[in-house]
C-alpha cells in the first residue's frame, strides 16, 4: 500500500508529466477572469526613480555596485533610471489610460532611513505620501514592496548587511515605520522581492549586489564563500520577512486591514527526458529555486532534500523561529518568466569546479534538449517563451501547499535596445503582445479549469527601465523610454493590446 507521502510525491511528479497544451490566447479579457481579480503593472525604486542624490536619499549596495568597472554590460547605472521620481504624475496617467487597477512599486529604504536606521527622512517620506495620493486619486491601488534590493550601503558597510542576524532588526523598523506612515491607505504590502535572486546573484555568482562569491578563485569578487553564504543569507531573509509579517499582522492589521506576502521568483522546469533520475533532479531543481523559500513559509522548515545535500551548511531554525516563519503570509507572490530543462547531473563537474550552492541540487538546468532551445527566446539569455509553464506551475504549488493565495507579481519579457531598431519599428512588438496573450490563456487555465486560486497579475514593467547588470540593453516595457530625447515615454502596441484586453479603450 502506498504512503500518504508517496501519495502526495506522486501527484507533485505527475505535473511533470501531464501534457498541458498552450492554450491559443484568442478573444480573452479581464472579463473571463475572476471577479476581483487586479491587473497592474511592476517597477522597483532603483531601476525607475532615479533622483539619487535629492531629498536626502542615502547611498545604497546598488549605487556603488553599478558605479564599479564592469559590473554592468552597458557601463551604465541608476542615478537617474527613468527619472519616475519627478515623472511619477505622467507614468500614472499612462496606467491610468490602459485601464490599470494597480501599481506594484518599492519604496527605498535610504529614502526614509539614509543610513538604513536612525533618524527618519521627512522628505522621504513626503515623495511616497505624494505618489500613493495620486495613485488613489486616479483609482489605482499602491502594491508596495519594502524590499527590493536596495539595500543601504551603511548597513552592508557596518555588518555585512544580509549575513548578519542584525538586519532582521533594522529590516523590521524600516518596514514598521512605513506601516506607521502609509498604512492607512496602503492595502498591499510586500515584504521581500525575489530573496532567491538575492542570495544566489548577490552572494554564490556574484553578479549583483554586493557581489560577493568564491567561484573559480574568487577571479570575480573580492570576497565571499559561494557554499556557504546564499543559505545564511536566506536564513536571515526568511526571518527578517517573518518578523515584519509577525509585527503587521499583530500590531497594523487589525486597524489598517490589510494583507501582507512576499514575492518569490521561480521558473518552472521540465525534465530532459522521462527517466527516474531526470524527474528526480527536476524536482530537486524546484525545491532549490522555489520551495528553498516557500516550504518554510508554508511549513516551518527547508525541504527534506536541502537538509540531505547541504548538511551543516544549510541553518537550522529554532522551534520559536519555526512558529515565525510558518504561515506568515496572506498571499505568496510570484515572479515566473520562463520554463527550462532539468536532468540529473552525472558526473559533478560542475560542483567540483564551482563549489557553490547550485551545485547543491545535483541537478543540471538549461533551455536546451542538445542543441534545440526548448522554446523561443527573447531578448534575455535566459529567458525563453514557454507559456504552459506558468500553468504546471500553478498546479504544483496547489498540489503541493494546498492552494494557497497567489498573485503573479512578475511576469513579462524584453526586447533588445538595438540602436539600429527605429522607435517606431521598436513600438512594434508583436511578440510581447503573443507572450502576454499566452501566459494569460495558461493562467486562465490554471485557474477555470485545474482551480488554481490565483487573484492578481502584473506586467513587469510598466515602461522600459534600467536592468541591474543588463542596463538599458534590455527593454521590458509596455510603454518605450527614448533614452536619448528626455525619457519621453510612447506606448508600444501592446499598450493598445492591453487597453482592449482591460476593456478601456
Amino acid at each position: 500500500m502506498l504512503k500518504k507521502r508517496d501519495i502526495a510525491l506522486w501527484a507533485i511528479l505527475m505535473v511533470f508529466v501531464l501534457e498541458f497544451h498552450t492554450y491559443s490566447a484568442q478573444n480573452i479579457s479581464r472579463n473571463n477572469f475572476p471577479k476581483g481579480f487586479v491587473f497592474g503593472t511592476a517597477s522597483s525604486a532603483y531601476q525607475f526613480e532615479g533622483a539619487v542624490k535629492e531629498d536626502g536619499r542615502g547611498p545604497t549596495i546598488w549605487d556603488k555596485f553599478s558605479h564599479s568597472f564592469g559590473k554592468v554590460l552597458d557601463f551604465s547605472n541608476g542615478d537617474v533610471a527613468v527619472d519616475q521620481y519627478h515623472k511619477y504624475p505622467e507614468d500614472i496617467q499612462l496606467m491610468k489610460d490602459m485601464g490599470m487597477d494597480a501599481y506594484r512599486f518599492s519604496i527605498a529604504w535610504t529614502r526614509i532611513f539614509p543610513n538604513g536606521s536612525g533618524e527618519i527622512n521627512q522628505a522621504g517620506v513626503d515623495h511616497y505620501n505624494k505618489l500613493i495620493n495620486a495613485l488613489l486619486a486616479n483609482g489605482i491601488q499602491p502594491y508596495v514592496t519594502l524590499y527590493h534590493w536596495d539595500l543601504p550601503q551603511a548597513l552592508e558597510d557596518k555588518y555585512n548587511g544580509w549575513l548578519s542576524p542584525q538586519i532582521i532588526k533594522d529590516f523590521a523598523i524600516y518596514a514598521e515605520t512605513c506601516f506607521q506612515k502609509f498604512g492607512d491607505r496602503v492595502k498591499n504590502w510586500i515584504t521581500i522581492n525575489e530573496p532567491h535572486t538575492v542570495a544566489i546573484q548577490g552572494f554564490d555568482v556574484g553578479l549583483q549586489a554586493p557581489g560577493r562569491c568564491s567561484i573559480l578563485l574568487k577571479i570575480f569578487c573580492r570576497a565571499g564563500n559561494s557554499a556557504t553564504e546564499p543559505y545564511i543569507v536566506t536564513h536571515n531573509l526568511l526571518l527578517a520577512h517573518a518578523s515584519v509579517v509577525d509585527i503587521y499582522k499583530r500590531k497594523y492589521n487589525p486597524i489598517q486591514h490589510g494583507s501582507i506576502g512576499i514575492s518569490l521568483d521561480t521558473f518552472w522546469y521540465e525534465p530532459l527526458t522521462n527517466s527516474k533520475d531526470d524527474i528526480e533532479a527536476t524536482q530537486r531543481a524546484i525545491e532549490f529555486n522555489l520551495d528553498w523559500y516557500l516550504e518554510p513559509i508554508m511549513l516551518g522548515r527547508y525541504p527534506s532534500s536541502m537538509v540531505n545535500r547541504v548538511g551543516s551548511r544549510l541553518p537550522k531554525f529554532s522551534p520559536a523561529e519555526s512558529a515565525l516563519v510558518k504561515g506568515s503570509y496572506d498571499f505568496i507572490g510570484i515572479n515566473h518568466y520562463t520554463t527550462w530543462y532539468a536532468s540529473k547531473n552525472k558526473t559533478n563537474i560542475i560542483g567540483v569546479l564551482l563549489n557553490d550552492s547550485l551545485a547543491d541540487s545535483g541537478a543540471i538546468t538549461l533551455p536546451f534538449k542538445g542543441l534545440t532551445p526548448i522554446a523561443e527566446r527573447a531578448s534575455s539569455i535566459w529567458l525563453y517563451i514557454v507559456p504552459q509553464g506558468i500553468r504546471s506551475l500553478m498546479n504544483y504549488i496547489k498540489q503541493k501547499y494546498g492552494n494557497p493565495l497567489i498573485i503573479i507579481t512578475e511576469n513579462g519579457m524584453d526586447d533588445s535596445n538595438n540602436a539600429l531598431v527605429s522607435r517606431q519599428d521598436a513600438l512594434k512588438d508583436t511578440k510581447r503582445i503573443k507572450y502576454h496573450n499566452e501566459y494569460l490563456t495558461n493562467l486562465l487555465a490554471a485557474i477555470k479549469e485545474d482551480g488554481c486560486n490565483v487573484k492578481g497579475y502584473f506586467v513587469w514593467s510598466l515602461m522600459d527601465n534600467w536592468e541591474w547588470a543588463a542596463g538599458f540593453s534590455s527593454r521590458f516595457g509596455l510603454y518605450y523610454v527614448d533614452y536619448k530625447d528626455n525619457l519621453k515615454r510612447y506606448p508600444k502596441n501592446s499598450v493598445n493590446w492591453f487597453k482592449n484586453f482591460l476593456g478601456s479603450a
